[in-house]
């Protein structure tokens, strides 16, 4: 029998989350997906699986939305914590969550679709650095980001990413001013952060498998 595939649309009209969200959890595989040609279409009955079975949209959506939820208040507590800009992107550089404590300088362009849309290209870059050791460099804005990889099992799935950190030996009340102490506390925790994002994922992606009979 052949199996029936939804459209991200109409994933969209029962998970009510964006479809580029869709798209992004697609490809790095939060959401069960198959390429056909160049387009994403979902098998309907994982889809179903994943919804627990429900036709009721509001419980229907729970389970993504709280993955989403959970990995957003991770970056924003750790990026308060921590003293410094950070973002949850995917590989390409696309974020997957919003910006958290963002500094002066990122608040005064942030309704810029150009600026962010650098920033997006920026952060891609940080996907073809073969080093996995997260280190501060400075950008083109002229603040310091630093990144660590996300996994899914071997598989790099995204980019915690931090920012907005004045370079070393400069001033600017527009940025994060840390000491070396700070910013080694900073490129230390990144990792844990990153791993913590990853089991969120992992732990998404294993209680929605289909369950053997």
């Amino acid at each position: 029998m052949t199996q029936k595939l939804l459209t991200a649309r109409q994933v969209r009209d029962v998970l009510e989350i964006d479809t580029s969200t869709i798209y992004r959890m697609a490809g790095d595989g939060r959401l069960p997906a198959v390429k056909v040609g160049r387009q994403w279409r979902f098998p309907a009955d994982q889809i179903e699986r994943l919804v627990n079975g429900s036709t009721d949209r509001t419980t229907a959506r729970q389970p993504v939305r709280a993955a989403l939820e959970l990995e957003e208040a991770v970056v924003t507590m750790a990026a308060k914590a921590l003293g410094v800009m950070m973002v949850y992107t995917d590989m390409n550089g696309e974020p997957l969550t919003k910006v958290a404590n963002p500094c002066r300088r990122f608040e005064a362009r942030a309704g810029d679709p150009s600026f962010i849309s650098e920033c997006a290209s920026e952060w891609r870059q940080f996907a073809n650095d073969p080093d996995l050791r997260p280190s501060f460099r400075v950008g083109m804005h002229g603040f310091e980001c630093a990144r660590s990889f996300v996994r899914a099992g071997t598989q790099l799935t995204g980019m915690v990413l931090v920012g907005g950190v004045a370079p070393e030996g400069r001033t600017d009340p527009d940025l994060f001013l840390l000491t070396e102490s700070e910013r080694e506390h900073v490129l230390s925790a990144l990792p844990d952060t990153a791993v913590l994002l990853s089991h969120i994922s992992n732990a998404f992606q294993t209680n929605n498998q289909p369950r053997s009979t």
